[in-house]
C-alpha cells in the first residue's frame, strides 16, 4: 500500500480515493485482469468508511478502468498506456507530429491532445493537473530559454521535451529543433539564390513565439556575406517591395505579402522572393510554390512514438531542411 495520504478539501474523498486506484493502475501497479484490494483493506489502508471504497470502486467501473465478478471482487479491466501530449498551438505542420505520433502506437494507447498557446499560465495549469495520471508525457515547453520547474515533478524517464530546449536539460529525453546554427546554416545554402537580391528583410514580429536567436543568427549570415539587412518587428508587411526576400515564420505572412503583391502587379519568385518557416502542403501550391525551412515533422513524431514504444531515452536535434521551391 501507498504512505499515508492526506485528502484534501480540493474535492470528495470518493474522487481523490478514486483518482489515487486509477494512478496506480495507470503506473502499471494493478495489472490487467489482475484482482485490486479488498473493500475492507483498502478502507483500514487510506483510513476512509467501506462506503468511500465502495463508491471509488463505482466510478471506476462507470469509466471502464474496472469490473467485478461475483464471488472474486473488483479487477482491472483491459488497462490502456494513458499519453499526455501537450503542444504550443494548432498548425498544419504540428497535425503532421500529431498524426505521425499517434499512427505508430497500437490501440492499447490512448493519447490526450491539449494546447498551452504559449501562455505560460495555461501551461502550469494543464501540466500541473496532469501529473501522476498518464503514463509518459509529451510536452512542448512555453518557452525555448526557461526550463519549466513542473517537469521535476515527473520521472525523467516518462517525459519527452520537443521542439523548444536551448536550456540545460541533461538528464531528460528531447528532440528538438536548433534555431540558431541550423538557421545560419540553410540560409548558407540559398545564398547563390538570395544574391539576385539587394535587401533580405526578417519578419519577426515583436510578439512572435519565435526563439529570438533566430535574429542573431540571421544578422551574422547577412554580415558575412554582404548582404543589406532588416529584421522587421511589424506585425504585418504592409509594402512589397521589389528586389527583396522575405523571410516570415507564419503562413498568414506568406499570404499577406502574396496579396499585396497582386495588387501592385508583382510576382514572387520574379520582382520579389519569399521563404517561409516551417514547410506545409500548401506552400507547395501557393504562387508557383514556396521555398520553406523546416524540420522534419513526421520523423519527430515517429521519433517520439519510438521513445513510448520502447521507453529508450533519446536526446537529439532535428537538421533544419530546405524545401527549394520557386519563390526565390
Amino acid at each position: 500500500m501507498r504512505d499515508k495520504v492526506n485528502f484534501g478539501q480540493q474535492s470528495t474523498k470518493v474522487k481523490q480515493l478514486s483518482d489515487i486506484i486509477e494512478q496506480d493502475i495507470m503506473m502499471g501497479k494493478y495489472k490487467t485482469d489482475t484482482g485490486l484490494p479488498s473493500i475492507n483493506s483498502l478502507s483500514k489502508a487510506y483510513n476512509v468508511s467501506r462506503d468511500t471504497v465502495f463508491k471509488a470502486f463505482s466510478d471506476l467501473r462507470e469509466r471502464k478502468l474496472i469490473d467485478s465478478t461475483p464471488g472474486k471482487g473488483y479487477y482491472v479491466k483491459n488497462r490502456q498506456e494513458k499519453i499526455f501530449l501537450l503542444l504550443d498551438e494548432y498548425s498544419p505542420f504540428k497535425n503532421t507530429l500529431y498524426n505521425s505520433f499517434v499512427r505508430r502506437l497500437s490501440t492499447s494507447y490512448k493519447v490526450d491532445l491539449w494546447f498551452h498557446q504559449y501562455n505560460e499560465h495555461i501551461f502550469n495549469t494543464i501540466l500541473h493537473e496532469a501529473i501522476g495520471r498518464y503514463n509518459y508525457y509529451v510536452v512542448m515547453n512555453f518557452d525555448n530559454a526557461r526550463f519549466s520547474p513542473l517537469f521535476h515533478k515527473i520521472n525523467p524517464s516518462r517525459l519527452l521535451l520537443l521542439d523548444f530546449g536551448r536550456f540545460e536539460k541533461e538528464n531528460y529525453s528531447y528532440i528538438c529543433q536548433n534555431f540558431d546554427d541550423e538557421f545560419y546554416n540553410v540560409l548558407v545554402q540559398l545564398t547563390g539564390r538570395l544574391k539576385k537580391y539587394r535587401k533580405i528583410i526578417f519578419q519577426l514580429p515583436v510578439d512572435s513565439k519565435h526563439p529570438r536567436v533566430s535574429a542573431d543568427s540571421f544578422r551574422q549570415y547577412c554580415r558575412d556575406n554582404d548582404f543589406i539587412s532588416e529584421i522587421s518587428e511589424l506585425e504585418d508587411i504592409t509594402d512589397v517591395e521589389k528586389e527583396v526576400a522575405y523571410i516570415v515564420i507564419r503562413q498568414t505572412d506568406v499570404v499577406n505579402i502574396i496579396k499585396r503583391s497582386r495588387e501592385k502587379g508583382m510576382k514572387c519568385g520574379r520582382d520579389f522572393g519569399i521563404i517561409a518557416y516551417n514547410d506545409t502542403p500548401a506552400y507547395e501550391v501557393i504562387d508557383d510554390g514556396i521555398t520553406a525551412l523546416s524540420v522534419n515533422w513526421d520523423e519527430m513524431g515517429r521519433l517520439a512514438a519510438k521513445f513510448i514504444l520502447t521507453g529508450e531515452a533519446v536526446q537529439t536535434y532535428l537538421h533544419t531542411e530546405v524545401h527549394l521551391r520557386s519563390s526565390v
